[in-house]
């Protein structure tokens, strides 16, 4: 438990929750406490149609972990990005150390020491993890005296002494999603960062890698280091965090000790109302269909052509959830890939829907598969397309009459989807880059769905996504199952595959370790067989 500073809090709940929570709660102020090392004052962000903050007061005093919750689109990330230099406000100014100071460009915000690990990685996938790291900044290469292994070494030493393992020669195409996060936490590390800002930095990361994480943070914090915390998990803020300030709608809505809240206050204080995540019934055994689809003894090799998938057999039958546990790094995503044709298997056979695959995407999708993949932007949609465009990305073969597409009707058709799947946007016309982390994965629910499918593969569908947003997606996927629909949920979320799944199949170094029915699945047995313990 950390030792939360002396500041008060505004109206804090009750321990037990029981107590509503105002729609606004502010800090009182205390002049006895430190000077912020950091702070947004009366920071106006505007975008076209949009105000992305408004008139927000946000500070960081030195040495503490400060979270910052809200909706997806509440305007945190815009918040941060004004305080590293991406964006400039229309109204309000920044402090550094109690002065008023303007970064011109990120640069400027980097000699400062702010840096920021965005939610969406910032790095060159054709070179090196070391390479990343002095990318862009002329103190890594010390001038023309550029030391490739130097710099490799330096790199290794960091990521050891924040027990945060990473090949500093790998190619970042090379690298997990899990594993791309641990570079971005680490470039900033590398440079010194002392006011480090974590954009959702435990979405991809294994309970071990999240303790593992927490406890660098402290260190850090402990050292003098001050830490912005953005993240949708809210027993993750309660646990490391020492104040929680909440937006909504882009407005400062509560600064409060984490001491003194709760889980359901915050989420109250978030959305505007209780929140309760979305748990499925479990199916009825008899009432599940057949296999709809099957893996028998099915092996694939990773990027790196090393052994990916090993002698894997599942089935999934209709109606049914069966969810994907493991450590990240453990093939779960190749099994994604090999099922939706993206990645040729090495032996052993995939069916879908009783039709052998023979490892075309195009066939996955005509046999009856519908897939979300864990990396959203560029693989699961085009963020330069409009929300139409992408909608019709798997059919437009269908609704069109050879190369002639209807546009009238794409539109139509997008219009429905975005209100049957409350996507939020201004129209079918949006581009797809415009929309909130939970809009996008609505848009990639609403196309995969849309196309009638006999098999969802849902990888990750909730990384990074806000509380109202998860439980949408949540009751989504529930609802597909009682649909009939075969589900295979990949997630490194324990709590949701324990709340969603009918069976439970654990991935350890490429095979299944165990497939555990849901009445006999509880933590502890998942995570020995996440370690190789128990099979």
């Amino acid at each position: 438990m950390r030792n939360h500073p002396a500041t008060p809090a505004g109206q804090p709940a009750s321990p037990s929750g029981g107590t509503p929570v105002p729609d606004e709660a502010t800090e009182a102020p205390d002049a006895g406490r430190s000077a912020p090392v950091v702070a947004a004052r009366g920071i106006t962000k505007r975008f076209p149609g949009v105000v992305a903050n408004s008139r927000v007061e946000f500070e960081v005093l030195p040495g503490e972990i400060h979270a910052l919750l809200g909706e997806n689109g509440a305007g945190k990330t815009t918040l941060c990005n004004v305080l590293t230099g991406l964006y400039r406000p229309e109204e309000g100014h920044v402090e550094l150390d109690g002065a008023p100071c303007r970064f011109r460009s990120p640069r400027d915000a980097h000699e400062a020491g702010i840096f920021m690990v965005h939610q969406h990685f910032r790095l060159v996938r054709p070179l090196t993890v070391a390479e990343n790291m002095i990318l862009g900044w002329a103190r890594g290469s010390r001038g023309m005296w550029f030391s490739p292994r130097r710099v490799e070494r330096e790199v290794a030493r960091v990521a050891e002494q924040f027990g945060m393992p990473i090949d500093p020669r790998a190619k970042i195409w090379q690298l997990s999603v899990g594993e791309q996060q641990r570079v971005e936490i680490l470039k900033a590390l590398y440079r010194r960062a002392r006011i480090l800002i974590l954009d959702e930095p435990t979405t991809v990361l294994t309970p071990q890698e999240v303790k593992q994480l927490f406890t660098t943070l402290r260190e850090m914090a402990a050292a003098g280091t001050s830490v912005v915390f953005i993240s949708h998990k809210l027993p993750e803020v309660l646990a490391v965090s020492d104040r929680v300030t909440v937006l909504r709608a882009g407005k400062a809505v509560g600064t409060l000790r984490t001491a003194d809240t709760d889980a359901r206050s915050l989420a109250r204080l978030m959305v505007g109302r209780d929140i309760v995540l979305t748990r499925r019934e479990e199916a009825a055994k008899n009432h599940l269909g057949e296999i709809v689809l099957g893996l028998q003894d099915v092996s694939a090799t990773g990027d790196l052509g090393t052994p990916a998938l090993i002698g894997v057999s599942l089935g999934v039958r209709a109606g049914e959830i069966l969810g994907v546990a493991g450590v990240a790094g453990n093939g779960q995503r190749e099994l994604a890939e090999v099922v939706a044709g993206e990645r040729p298997v090495t032996s052993g056979t995939v069916t879908i829907a009783g039709q052998r695959q023979r490892g075309a995407p195009w066939e996955a999708i005509d046999a009856g598969l519908g897939y979300v993949p864990e990396e959203r932007m560029g693989v699961g949609i085009a963020p330069g397309m409009t929300i139409a465009d992408n909608l019709i990305l798997k059919s437009y073969r269908e609704d069109g009459h050879g190369p002639i597409l209807h546009a009238k009707q794409a539109l139509q058709n997008a219009a429905e989807s975005i209100e049957r799947f409350d996507i939020i946007a201004r129209g079918p016309k949006t581009l797809a880059r415009e929309l909130s982390g939970g809009n996008i994965q609505r848009l990639l629910l609403a196309r995969e769905l849309s196309g009638h499918p006999k098999v969802l593969v849902a990888a990750s569908p909730t990384r990074g996504l806000d509380v109202a947003a998860t439980d949408s997606v949540r009751r989504l996927l529930a609802q597909t199952a009682s649909r009939g629909v075969g589900v295979l949920l990949i997630s490194e979320d324990l709590d949701e595959i324990l709340d969603l799944s009918d069976r439970i199949a654990v991935m350890y170094r490429g095979r299944v370790a165990g497939v555990v029915d849901r009445d006999d699945a509880d933590k502890d047995r998942i995570g020995l067989l996440m370690a190789g313990v128990e099979s």
